[in-house]
């Protein structure tokens, strides 16, 4: 009967760590450098390949992952190799990617988290004494983790699509232009094109005063909860630039989220807020154009409205350019309407399908932790010869036939 052995992974693994490089003085085109995190920049040199890599500076919560091909690891994160022929590398693999969640807890710091690596050395591991034994479960596991990657790609897919498919709309909405549109510079239509504060303002908790940046606009509606407070002098004087009222548009200007772009809510507190310079206020007239077309126009619009500034790689969308962006239009309002009427029910089912889809993959996420956990708590440990409707056999099969109905509803 195959047993199972607990020994302290200092005891069992040789901790290899990765080498410190710079994109400045090191950067190639070939290999992706790999620390505690993502790929960062490329170097010409590699020193691992299809390894799980551990994350020891700057730990997230995917503070495992595996990477295939070849990589460049630097000294952010560390691999793990078996001392001893008793251990599969494989098995050490899925192993440490069962515990993800107890290495991410042995991170310290605040402000960045860092890998305790005594408390990581004293971790107990737990493997069949049998090679044979380890083979069997990490066939197991390759089998169920192939059909669930083939899943999660197949609906990461149908997301795409769906997201694809609402821009299409979009752009074809406003490239066909009736016989009874208007063309007009933004600037013409508009009331105020401005952005926020170009500069800081005196934080005071609980004033009621809001100074928004990006992070607090989403799409249709703005964050307040947990968004920063100023003192009643500072809102004021940034308020007289930007006078924002319920049904203002408000679009992210710079950075990672450019273009993210909202109504302003009706809500008391919108009078009481303001922004900082990452986001743009524009005011319709509203006997022109309606707010709500010329949100979804400017949408439309974004990959022409953004420009790289000089000297940097961040997208701006310039203010100067905003106002002078040339627009259509229908001159009737109720035309506008109607064309804000059929983009929003297109937007509510386009939404439906991409909650379902984003659900599927948080699904698949989670068998793919259900199945590491039975590997590693003795649910997988059946011997190859066990009758099929025996205790451990029916959680293999269990475990795999819950891929397949997956795979199933996503359509791979």
């Amino acid at each position: 009967m195959t047993r199972w052995l607990q020994q302290k992974l200092d005891d069992v693994c040789e901790i290899e760590y990765g080498t410190r490089v710079v994109k400045k003085k090191d950067g190639g085109n070939k290999f992706s450098v790999y620390g505690g995190g993502g790929a960062t920049f490329k170097i010409d040199s590699y020193n691992r390949e299809n390894r799980l890599i551990i994350s020891r500076f700057g730990m997230s919560q995917e503070s495992t992952r595996f990477v295939t091909g070849k990589f460049f690891l630097n000294d952010s994160g560390l691999t793990l190799r078996p001392k001893h022929s008793n251990l599969l590398q494989r098995f050490l693999d899925y192993h440490m990617l069962a515990i993800n969640n107890q290495i991410y807890s042995l991170g310290r710091g605040t402000a960045q988290k860092n890998l305790d690596v005594p408390l990581f050395r004293s971790l107990s591991l737990s493997f069949p004494n049998e090679i044979s034994e380890q083979k069997r479960i990490v066939a197991i596991l390759d089998e169920a983790f192939t059909g669930i990657d083939k899943a999660i790609a197949s609906t990461e897919r149908n997301l795409a699509n769906a997201k694809e498919l609402f821009e299409s709309y979009l752009n074809s909405v406003f490239a066909n232009h009736g016989a009874d549109w208007e063309e007009r510079a933004l600037g013409d239509v508009c009331s105020l094109i401005t952005d926020g504060k170009h500069g800081d303002c005196d934080n005071e908790e609980n004033s009621g005063y809001y100074f928004l940046s990006a992070k607090d606009v989403r799409n249709n509606t703005l964050l307040f909860e947990g968004a920063r407070q100023i003192t009643q002098s500072g809102f004021e004087e940034t308020h007289r630039r930007t006078n924002l009222k319920p049904g203002d548009i408000c679009m992210v200007n710079t950075g990672a989220t450019i273009g993210r772009i909202s109504i302003a809510p009706d809500d008391p507190r919108t009078f009481n807020a303001t922004f900082q310079k990452s986001v743009a206020v524009i005011k319709t007239v509203p006997s022109v154009i309606s707010n709500h077309y010329c949100r979804y126009l400017l949408q439309s619009d974004l990959k022409t409205l953004v420009k790289v500034s000089s000297g940097t790689a961040v997208p701006n969308l310039l203010i100067g350019d905003l106002k002078k962006h040339k627009i259509h239009f229908p001159k009737s309002i109720i035309q506008q309407e109607e064309i804000v009427a059929r983009i929003e029910a297109l937007s509510a089912e386009n939404k439906k399908l991409e909650s379902m889809y984003q659900q599927k993959l948080e699904d698949l996420t989670e068998l793919k932790k259900s199945i590491l956990q039975k590997a590693f708590t003795g649910a997988l440990t059946a011997q190859p010869d066990a009758p099929l409707d025996s205790a451990r056999g029916a959680r293999d099969t269990r475990s795999l036939s819950e891929v397949e109905v997956i795979e199933a509803e996503v359509g791979a």
